[in-house]
């Protein structure tokens, strides 16, 4: 960067990165927006399941009077669940919004998918509470009218993809450097023969160099070894298998899912009324979501954003389980009338559900997706995120089809409302110790220099990692370092010439 250049605003950022005036602009936010649109769709799905299940007309046109309890229960998992099946593919995409942003805001951009899950889960929320609180119960309009979201969202991301540019990585990758240069150069709105791109580019090509030459000649199991053999790869899938596992296991996902049903639990009377402060509960998690993406997650880093949002998740999953020891009858009683002494915790169960949400967006729900999308060697980065998207839907689909049944009495095969947030509660505390001890702080680092994290043995790795890396950026070898200076000067003059 010249002398008496502008150096961009640093409120988003955990670290300055030397981006030059002008990286951080509106085609690179445009294409965030764009693809995290689609995580906007995808919560529009999770938002109508349940405002679906509050229609009389709804419930009219399956018989779902005609089952019992336990069947009820079934019916609503199955139908449920059946919206994390269909998100494989379009989870894939937060790849993209990795590989395209500067390291300094890589969380942001990729948190932004999250946030959007949660914008679209308002808007479901929103035309479901509006629908049934101005349409007839008997009305298939209850519940079909809300559903034109799914098509004006489907026609917005439609037309937006016209816009877009492929990878910049993916494009080197694929052996076209010049269309590298020119999509990165947009990006960061450069000139492709300005000293910022063409470094960029340099050490990509190197890092990808690097890479291919240590696997020349191996194909698809040859990666799947490289993933399973490799001690340092071996860590990273560890770490993406936990934090899908422990994550959806917390339970907010189903609570995001369900929450008329358990706001209804906790003493929230009338469907209007559920469906109300359901809605509400949306808005805090949207925003929630945005402004963790905006100012926390970039800036304080990942570790302290995700211990600080399981922290609080664990807090409020222990008060709504405490609240339900105390009063087992909810949930399990149909006519039970909550006593007017505890209307107050129940309200209390209320703002704890609502902080939940708030912990959630900024711990797991961010996380889930960001480590995944930028632990990886770029070389088995697609295998192992495909690999790490389809257990984060296969274990949310499972948390999905099971607390329907699960919130049932222990006689029809379920453990009780407490006994379904006494596990929430233990799930989030585990993962919290499994936090702290496991997980390094990826934040600020270029996805080309992640390997460093992973020097250490593996039992040193979450608490000593980045500080080993650190060290060792600052101490690399000068002859190393001269190497990757001249291999990038004569990229350059190759690129310029």
């Amino acid at each position: 960067m010249g002398v008496g250049a502008k150096k961009p605003v640093n409120i988003f950022r955990l670290k300055d990165l030397g981006e030059p005036e002008g990286a951080l602009n509106w085609r690179l936010w445009f294409a965030v927006f764009s693809f995290g649109l689609l995580g906007a769709a995808r919560g529009i799905d999770e938002g109508l399941i349940s405002g679906a299940f509050n229609s009389d007309h709804f419930k009219e046109s399956i018989h779902y009077a005609s089952y019992n309890k336990v069947d009820q229960a079934n019916i609503k998992a199955n139908v449920s669940a059946m919206v994390q099946i269909g998100s494989v593919a379009g989870a894939l995409f937060p790849i993209y919004v990795a590989e395209i942003t500067p390291a300094s805001i890589r969380g942001l951009c990729t948190c932004f998918f999250t946030g959007a899950v949660y914008l679209g889960v308002l808007l479901a929320y929103f035309a479901n509470y509006g629908c049934q609180l101005h349409m007839s119960d008997d009305s298939a309009d209850q519940w079909l009218v809300p559903t034109s979201l799914h098509i004006i969202m489907s026609g917005l991301i439609f037309v937006l993809s016209f816009f877009q540019n492929e990878s910049p990585r993916y494009l080197i990758k694929e052996g076209k450097v010049e269309q590298a240069v020119n999509n990165l150069a947009r990006l960061r709105q450069q000139s492709p023969d300005s000293d910022y791109i063409v470094r960029e580019i340099a050490l990509i090509q190197a890092a990808l160099d690097h890479e291919l030459e240590a696997s020349r000649g191996v194909g698809f199991l040859g990666k799947v070894k490289e993933l399973l053999l490799d001690k340092s790869n071996l860590y990273r899938v560890y770490l993406s298998s936990m934090v899908q596992l422990l994550s959806q296991w917390s339970g907010a996902g189903s609570i995001t899912l369900y929450a008329p049903d358990l706001f209804k639990i906790l003493g929230i009377t009338g469907t209007n009324e559920s469906l109300l402060v359901t809605a509400v509960f949306g808005l805090v998690k949207f925003v929630s979501a945005m402004v963790c993406a905006l100012f926390l997650v970039d800036v304080i880093g990942r570790k302290r954003a995700l211990l600080s949002g399981i922290t609080l998740q664990a807090i409020s999953m222990i008060y709504v389980a405490g609240f339900l020891t105390a009063v087992p009858q909810l949930g399990t009683e149909e006519d039970f009338i909550l006593p007017e002494a505890m209307k107050g915790p129940s309200r209390g169960a209320v703002a704890m559900i609502y902080i939940s949400g708030c912990g959630w967006a900024l711990g797991w729900n961010s996380m889930q997706y960001l480590l995944t999308a930028e632990l990886y060697p770029l070389r088995v980065r697609a295998l192992a995120t495909s690999w790490a998207m389809c257990l984060h839907f296969a274990n949310q689909y499972g948390n999905s089809r099971a607390v329907p049944v699960m919130l049932l009495n222990i006689s029809q095969g379920g453990i009780s409302p407490k006994g379904t947030f006494w596990c929430f509660a233990a799930v989030t505390i585990v993962g919290g110790a499994w936090v702290w001890f496991f997980v390094p702080e990826t934040g600020g680092r270029s996805l080309e220099s992640m390997d460093r994290l992973f020097d250490l043995p593996w039992y040193k790795i979450g608490l000593h990692g980045n500080k080993d890396a650190e060290e060792k950026d600052m101490a690399v070898d000068e002859k190393q370092r001269m190497a990757e200076e001249e291999y990038a000067n004569v990229q350059q003059v190759e690129l310029k010439a």
